[in-house]
């Protein structure tokens, strides 16, 4: 999303790239802060690494953080994963839509490397 220069009104802006697909998913205001306030806080798990990276802090130490930002990130997959399998995939099988399960089997693949 681009801001407006002369107004500052943000304005949908699609830029095509290699491998996207665009297409979107439409949340409620809830899903979306829940997800937004997860990747925060993940954020601020991984500046906490870099701090203490410039910190010169024991490898282990930070082995450990870098390990519950792993485990963070895969929790945060499966709330999503789950809630993807629940709304689109059920209603695109639903309307006859059936690519979208090779869909889903190719991005489970994906996240079990």
């Amino acid at each position: 999303m681009e801001k407006n220069r002369e107004n500052g009104e943000n304005q949908n802006t699609e830029i095509p790239c290699e491998g996207c697909t665009h297409k979107k998913k439409e949340r409620t205001p809830k899903e979306q802060r829940d997800l937004v306030n997860r990747l925060s806080r993940i954020e601020g798990q991984v500046r906490g690494i870099k701090g203490m990276v410039e910190k010169e802090a024991y490898c282990i130490d930070i082995l450990v953080q870098v390990a519950a930002v792993n485990a963070a990130l895969n929790s945060f997959s499966r709330v999503l994963l789950s809630d993807h399998i629940k709304t689109c995939v059920t209603q695109d099988i639903l309307d006859g839509k059936e690519e979208t399960v090779d869909e889903l089997v190719e991005t489970v693949k994906k996240l079990m490397k």
